[in-house]
């Protein structure tokens, strides 16, 4: 697979992202449901929004790990919550630390809803490639 970052600008770097990512010679794509604080037996968390976002992204690892993929690798990550200020101002900072680790480069939309699924307050939806 040969993977390459856009970026025209510099601001994004901060924030744990780039503007576009192309991706050839892949073996495979795989496309992952959108992964939030829900427990083993299918519960969903009532907890904070740090602890859901940490839970979340232990949820997609390990979606990305058993499937046969590798964090590194997403290309697209779509991040949907209930507060983007809340998302800032009590996890942001969880989120660039995993990116860090993984060494990921991911084209990144963040969009505030209303509502999502019961009692949950973050959830993310990614492409994976290899």
């Amino acid at each position: 697979m040969e993977k390459r970052a856009f970026n025209p600008w510099k601001w994004q770097d901060e924030r744990g992202y780039v503007q576009a990512v192309e991706v050839k010679q892949t073996e495979g794509t795989l496309y992952c449901a959108g992964q939030a604080a829900v427990n083993p037996d299918g519960t969903s968390s009532n907890a904070d929004m740090k602890s859901q976002l940490i839970h979340a992204l232990e949820n997609l690892e390990q979606v990305i790990t058993e499937a046969g993929y590798e964090c590194k690798n997403i290309v697209r990550l779509n991040v949907y919550t209930t507060s983007s200020e809340e998302l800032f101002d009590t996890g942001f900072d969880i989120y660039l630390d995993w990116v860090k680790k993984h060494g990921i480069k991911t084209a990144l939309t963040l969009m505030e809803v209303k509502v999502l699924f019961e009692t949950l307050k973050i959830e993310f939806e990614a492409t994976v490639v290899k």
